[in-house]
């Protein structure tokens, strides 16, 4: 069984940075489970709450991530045994490290080959609160990861892809970025073996089949390698195909119109995660708009009526439809 789901950019993945940026430890298939409870819990707005169960089927994970239905549902079967002891932790308000499950329940529904989940009340927070405005949040394409192998190219993508307007990242700190790309304090620990098997071979599979290139610098203290530096840079095919994916099969003028939609519909298409993924950098989070949520909606509403063209990501009325 083939298919194109995975490859067809049409899932966003959203997400607070605190959980995008936790210590983690997820295999491959794990990850991609998750990213799938994310994508569903907000396109079916089930799963939104830590006592609502999520359904993900073979049938779905073969087609998300094109592997054969056989394997979609031996790795199902064997997600039952591990995901519910995963953990990560992340650094709350209050600057304190709170440890905590990705999911607090799961069951493998052998007739049906699918796999039962219920997100933990962690979980639930950073993937439905995102507002674009009190959080910052990180964002890609389903179908970007999904053709990668790598648990490690996954986790690097992750981690750099909320940097990509800023081209360059901060300094990962060495300690806290193995713990991000899910290394346990015995893996790797020698810096060569780290960089070639990890690291060098995680920035290939990222360059070679992503809408990214990215390149690292190393920084020492002494002669001791504390962290690295990423250079984040969006491939031009990668923009000149989404310009071309959002203008074909429209006018370009009608990708822009909000004719027809009247204060109600414009207020349920600012507030939609995928409106917000793709334009909280519009706003300064110290103007009203991002202060809270009042003003988030009340400025993009304003600007939708002023000049709808700076909205160019996807045509207006699509955000309808999330």
């Amino acid at each position: 069984m083939k298919s194109d789901r995975g490859k067809n950019m049409s899932d966003l993945v959203v997400k607070s940075n605190r959980l995008n940026t936790a210590i983690q430890n997820l295999s491959l298939v794990e990850i991609r489970l998750i990213q799938i409870a994310i994508i569903d819990s907000r396109e079916t707005q089930t799963g939104l709450t830590a006592d609502s169960p999520l359904v993900i089927s073979a049938k779905r994970y073969a087609e998300c991530f094109n592997v054969e239905i056989d394997t979609a549902y031996d790795v199902l079967l064997a997600a039952e045994s591990t995901l519910f002891e995963r953990r990560f932790s992340f650094v709350n308000k209050r600057d304190n490290q709170v440890k905590t499950r990705w999911v607090s329940q799961v069951e493998y529904i052998r007739g049906d080959g699918a796999i039962e989940i219920i997100l933990t009340p962690a979980v639930v927070k950073e993937i439905t609160r995102i507002n674009g405005i009190e959080n910052f949040f990180t964002k890609y394409m389903l179908g970007q990861t999904a053709v990668l192998n790598s648990v490690y190219s996954v986790r690097l993508y992750e981690l750099v892809t909320q940097w990509r307007q800023a081209t360059k990242t901060h300094l990962f700190d060495i300690e806290t970025f193995r713990g991000q790309l899910g290394l346990g304090v015995s893996d790797y620990q020698r810096m060569s073996d780290f960089k070639r098997r990890v690291l060098d071979s995680a920035v290939k599979e990222i360059n070679e089949k992503t809408d990214l290139q990215i390149s690292y610098v190393q920084e020492k203290k002494k002669s001791r390698i504390i962290g690295f530096k990423f250079k984040v840079l969006e491939k031009e095919s990668s923009k000149n195909t989404l310009k071309a994916s959002n203008t074909k099969g429209c006018n370009t003028a009608d990708m822009f119109t909000i004719d027809g939609l009247n204060d109600k519909q414009l207020g349920r298409i600012v507030r939609n995660p995928a409106f917000m993924a793709d334009y909280n950098h519009l706003v300064s989070p110290t103007s009203p708009a991002g202060q809270s949520q009042n003003g988030w909606e009340f400025e993009m509403i304003n600007r939708l009526k002023k000049d709808a063209s700076q909205f160019s990501k996807r045509p207006i009325k699509d955000y309808l439809e999330y």
